[in-house]
């Protein structure tokens, strides 16, 4: 018999966290090592168990799941993770690759998907489902926001007007105007109500 495969579980909802352990427990391949409930606890907890692959929760306090995997690489390379998540937003899917996720999978997946990718990124492989992967092609095809054109992005989303905008970034309301015309064009839509709606549903803002 192999080893089983060491899992960390980082998920901030008590009882989604200890229904995945108790499930994952019932399978003889795999050993729940650890659980965390925000990104601090499980770069800490991390560090002390480096276990084979981690399970993480992308909407954690103190420290968000992409910034948590982020900070776990820089210090072990070779960490592997699986995004578990109810957002499916392409730029939420981005984020969490390019910080080193192996796998993004929504919470609503099967146990036997969830094995499966368990198995497929212990072997140093990823696995995204197509739809995901058809949600991260969109996202790589589209234009990039400016850091500023996001700073704008995401008080539009907080239903500022125009001149709240100018003073809270320190800039003209002209200028306001002219990233405001920039992103609606990049984002493909007509006015900023749709840019609100299309930033939340794709995961590049998010409501606190």
């Amino acid at each position: 018999m192999s080893e089983p495969i060491r899992i960390m579980i980082v998920e901030d909802h008590h009882v989604v966290r200890q229904g995945l352990a108790a499930l994952l427990s019932t399978i003889p391949e795999v050993e729940v090592v650890g659980q965390a409930s925000d990104g601090i606890e499980a770069v800490d907890l991390f560090r002390s168990l480096q276990p084979d692959i981690t399970l993480m929760d992308l909407q954690l306090p103190r420290l968000g799941g992409v910034a948590a995997i982020a900070r776990i690489r820089e210090e072990f390379p070779v960490a592997r993770f699986i995004v578990l998540t109810t957002y499916d937003g392409d730029e939420d899917i981005y984020r969490a690759l390019q910080a080193g996720a192996k796998a993004y999978l929504l919470k609503g997946m099967s146990i036997e998907e969830l094995l499966e990718a368990i198995h497929v990124v212990h072997a140093g492989k990823a696995r995204i489902p197509s739809p995901i992967a058809e949600k991260l092609a969109e996202r790589v095809s589209g234009q990039e926001l400016t850091a500023r054109e996001l700073r704008v992005l995401e008080r539009i989303v907080a239903g500022r007007a125009n001149k709240e905008i100018a003073a809270d970034l320190n800039i003209s309301e002209t200028t306001v105007k002219s990233h405001i015309n920039s992103l609606l064009s990049k984002l493909g839509v007509a006015d900023r109500t749709h840019a609100a709606t299309l930033a939340i549903q794709r995961g590049i803002v998010h409501l606190s």
